[in-house]
């Protein structure tokens, strides 16, 4: 979250960086003011405290003389106490209300970041490869796995409704082999630390991580225990050290799990309703970064190099789109994502966003590093990336690696993982 300091010293800076995001800036006019009352009401009760104590002392000393406090002077103790405690409610409730606004305020773009409103705003960046072009008729994803019988999508809807299907066979272990190469790539060659991670998670978790309050619709909820399904390992990750002051030799600390993700996809209804490409439960390798705030900028650069290495190794053609002010995440202060070329469908499919997200889940989650010996601790930044996003790689090299016999070739890197080459035709 931003700080409460930087609303109040900086209100133009942060009031325009949220019209670049396109979000609503009046927000901060009701924050400012309850602000002004809560520093009123802290100032008064001070000042109270302050006169109470004093006649606290003159009463203590007229006593050790045998002197009785006249009644007007208790009586008005009586009301300052009274108004204390009044006052103590009021910044209780004040500071809720605070709190509650900017929780749902987003991050603020860095200022390298594009303008615009809405994803046509992006900017392609560069590309690897060439798009695939095969010398036949392509066919989509979804054809390709019901005519080899690796993808089930009725018995997918049989089982959990739409947009659920299940993975047979070469599907199965096709995944099962990318999981578990990607976790060794970023772990023996990127330097990440592997982690397993609980996939149902509490309130506070989601708060520290930027899901909520704002994107409940989009969660699944167990309301009896109030726990959460992720939506993403980022949820999990950011708050491993959340109440912490870690040490500045501890940073950088990198991250990386697969867990499966879940998302009930509100916001999407209707959009790429055919295959993989959107559902409610997937699998995805997340990378995560803590990192010293004068490092984060450049820690995106290598985070984003990870993603790109995946792609690579896979031979998956890909383009690299910065995400303007109107389309990075919630959290985000800049992000990049990566597109596969998917030669089926003809289309970009995104595989990661690569975040820097500041010191922005820092604050929600308190999450500090103390820079040095008796230095005062200051809010590590945190970054995220998908390391891959499981369907739409598996997208990628069923339809980029299809052969004219019917038959799938597996990207070389993967294949002392599948042991086997080729998924064959049926």
């Amino acid at each position: 979250m931003l700080s409460i300091e930087q609303i109040r010293n900086e209100t133009d800076t942060v009031r325009a960086a949220l019209v670049r995001r396109a979000e609503d800036e009046d927000c901060l006019d009701d924050i400012l003011t309850l602000d002004t009352r809560r520093r009123v009401a802290i100032t008064e009760g001070d000042e109270l405290r302050a006169r109470r104590n004093q006649v606290s002392r003159e009463i203590g000393q007229a006593r050790s003389q045998g002197d009785q406090p006249a009644d007007d002077i208790i009586a008005e103790m009586r009301e300052v106490g009274q108004r204390i405690s009044g006052l103590e409610d009021e910044v209780r409730d004040l500071d809720s209300r605070i709190n509650d606004a900017m929780m749902a305020l987003p991050n603020l773009p860095d200022a390298s970041v594009p303008d615009g409103t809405d994803e046509t705003a992006n900017l392609v960046l560069r590309h690897w490869s060439e798009p695939t072009k095969l010398d036949f008729e392509a066919q989509p994803h979804w054809d390709i796995a019901e005519r080899l019988g690796i993808i089930d999508f009725q018995r997918g809807v049989k089982l959990s409704g739409s947009r659920f299907y299940t993975l047979n066979g070469y599907g199965a272990r096709l995944e099962r082999a990318i999981i578990a190469w990607m976790l060794d790539l970023h772990g023996n060659e990127h330097g990440y630390t592997e982690m397993s991670l609980p996939i149902i998670v509490r309130r506070e978790t989601m708060e520290g991580s930027g899901n909520l309050p704002l994107f409940a619709d989009n969660l699944y909820h167990d309301e009896e225990d109030d726990l959460w399904l992720i939506p993403t390992a980022e949820v999990p990750v950011t708050n491993l050290h959340r109440d912490e002051i870690l040490d500045a030799g501890q940073l950088p600390m990198y991250y990386v799990a697969h867990t499966p993700c879940f998302r009930r996809e509100k916001a999407a209804a209707g959009r790429d309703t055919r295959g993989i490409k959107r559902v409610h439960q997937f699998n995805k390798v997340e990378m995560y970064k803590f990192v010293e705030p004068d490092t984060s900028f450049d820690e995106l650069e290598s985070l984003l190099g990870n993603a790109e290495t995946v792609c690579q190794r896979l031979n998956l053609p890909y383009r690299i789109l910065q995400l303007c002010a109107g389309d990075i995440s919630f959290p985000s202060a800049k992000s990049y994502d990566v597109e596969v070329w998917a030669a089926g469908s003809q289309e970009w499919l995104e595989v990661s966003s690569c975040s820097n997200c500041t010191d922005f889940q820092a604050r929600r989650a308190n999450i500090r590093y103390r820079p040095g010996v008796g230095e005062r601790p200051r809010f590590v930044h945190t970054l995220n990336g998908s390391g891959l996003a499981l369907p739409r790689v598996i997208i990628a090299i069923l339809e980029n690696n299809q052969q004219p016999d019917g038959s799938v070739v597996i990207p070389e890197a993967l294949r002392p993982y599948t042991g086997f080459d080729v998924i064959p035709a049926a």
